[in-house]
């Protein structure tokens, strides 16, 4: 494989979007580590697994936007690899199914490492699978759901809600409801970048007829949307500090929302498309931010 063709997988990968997968894990480990059942060796696997995921998504986003017409040259957002003959169709193809494989076998041996019961087993075998399935039909199938507007609801919820809540599980054996409110501000956080995307997408997801949720409502709503995202993200985060934590270490991730704030202002004003294209990796390292900070907070309020 030429350095040109390693550098065309390595763009179709996205690496601007992968630190999510870093933040909601460093979360649910923090979260685990407050309850003193942390482990290095699941952590790890658990961000193998997320970072996989989150690769599968995006070459089957591209896969199925390319099969669909979906993403042509007059796309706001860098060209994709396929768009400009870089990767073809077939090999893009047999890339997805290489990382549905990497991620059936990560998330394989961080299930047989952790599980206790074969409720255990059983349970998040299925979640496994459900999410690799949700990572291909996104874009790709007669009726993926991410043309329907419901890309934002599955972001949430498996990339914040589950895989939060799963890798505190998979460490601690016991589930917290308080474990959710962080949970939520990971998927908050999240759809906030699939929320980018879609904005600056939105005059060409329209003629494409990829109804995404931002087709549905409107730009101007879109921006209303993003703002109260960061918002109730930072709520939920203040919440489970002032509720579950009540040191002034579990606050430590209010450092990061005056930049979120810069962010939502920038986002809100915003009425070009083209003036988003730097704000999805901007997004996407808040995200990583504010949860680097969260995490180190949960820390020092069992250390300190």
């Amino acid at each position: 494989m030429t350095q040109s063709s390693l550098r065309s997988w390595f763009e179709t990968a996205r690496p601007k979007t992968l630190p999510l997968a870093v933040a909601i894990i460093l979360t649910g480990s923090a979260l685990a580590y407050r309850q003193g059942a942390f482990s290095w060796r699941l952590t790890l696997l658990c961000l193998l697994t997320a970072t996989l995921l989150q690769i599968l998504s995006n070459f089957a986003n591209d896969y199925g936007d390319y099969q669909k017409g979906s993403d042509t040259t007059e796309r706001i957002g860098p060209l994709r690899a396929i768009q400009q003959g870089q990767i073809n169709a077939e090999q893009l193809r047999k890339g997805l199914w290489v990382a549905a494989l990497l991620c059936l076998l990560s998330g394989g041996t961080l299930i047989w490492l952790a599980y206790r019961s074969m409720a255990d087993l059983v349970v998040f075998a299925g979640l496994g699978a459900a999410a690799i399935v949700a990572a291909i039909t996104y874009t790709v199938g007669k009726k993926p759901y991410g043309y329907l507007g419901l890309g934002d609801i599955s972001v949430f919820i498996f990339f914040g809600l589950l895989a939060v809540s799963g890798t505190y599980y998979l460490q601690t054996h016991s589930l917290d409801g308080a474990v959710f409110l962080p949970a939520a501000a990971c998927g908050l956080l999240s759809s906030a970048v699939l929320n980018i995307n879609n904005l600056r997408d939105i005059e060409q997801d329209k003629k494409a007829g990829k109804r995404t949720l931002i087709v549905h409502i409107g730009p101007e709503k879109g921006r209303v949307y993003h703002c109260l995202l960061l918002g109730l993200a930072l709520l939920c985060y203040l919440l489970f500090a002032l509720f579950y934590i009540r040191q002034a270490s579990g606050f430590l991730f209010i450092l990061a929302a005056p930049l979120l704030l810069r962010h939502a202002r920038f986002v809100y004003s915003s009425k070009r498309p083209e003036a988003l294209r730097p704000m999805l990796a901007q997004m996407s390292l808040l995200a990583l931010l504010t949860n680097v900070l969260f995490s180190l907070g949960l820390c020092l309020s069992v250390w300190l």
